[in-house]
């Protein structure tokens, strides 16, 4: 795994030690910023699920301003904050340990507001449209926030839900990526 365009192009990133981890492979990596961005002029972006810290870290290489990334699981924010510091980026990141669902609500009490979106629970969840309407209801999307949801192929999320609009769907063997737009005029939760 690597950093693959911006400032910290080229950068290697380490993986999560054992195998409760599922990164994003390059190809994928590659493929969502090419859809997204592939720059950026400033911005939010939220790593919910983080991992390895890959998706959030390539979108601050790419031009993003400021990442918070979240994971529940101690290995998993070792490896954010050593990722970081290897991609020179440790300074503009917040990292915590914290559930999805706390986080959020952690978040909303200091009044976040993200551009960008990166969701990636574990396959066996299937939560993702929850947690895009819980971040509605905190208000931490910023209008025309972009969503990104990985997931199991063999499921199937709505291309249309609450304030959510499905604008591209691609997938990558046993992984899906839906990219979703938030309009907060358009929907009611």
């Amino acid at each position: 795994m690597r950093v693959i365009s911006g400032s910290a192009r080229g950068r290697t990133l380490k993986a999560v030690p054992g195998m409760g981890t599922r990164p994003t492979t390059d190809k994928v990596k590659e493929a969502i910023f090419s859809i997204i961005g592939p720059y950026f002029d400033g911005g939010a972006v939220l790593d919910l699920f983080a991992g390895t810290g890959g998706l959030g870290i390539e979108a601050l290489s790419r031009g993003m301003d400021k990442a918070v990334f979240i994971d529940k699981e101690y290995k998993s924010i070792e490896t954010v904050r050593s990722n970081l510091k290897a991609a020179g980026l440790e300074d503009q990141a917040e990292v915590y340990k914290n559930d999805a669902e706390r986080a959020l609500k952690a978040l909303s009490k200091r009044e976040a507001a993200f551009d960008l979106v990166f969701l990636d629970p574990p396959y066996r969840l299937k939560i993702g449209d929850a947690l895009m309407k819980q971040m509605d209801e905190l208000k931490l999307l910023r209008r025309q926030a972009t969503v990104v949801l990985e997931y199991e192929s063999s499921y199937i999320y709505p291309d249309r839900f609450g304030s959510f609009t499905q604008l591209r769907k691609a997938e990558y063997g046993e992984t899906t990526v839906s990219i979703y737009v938030y309009d907060q005029e358009s929907g009611s939760v």
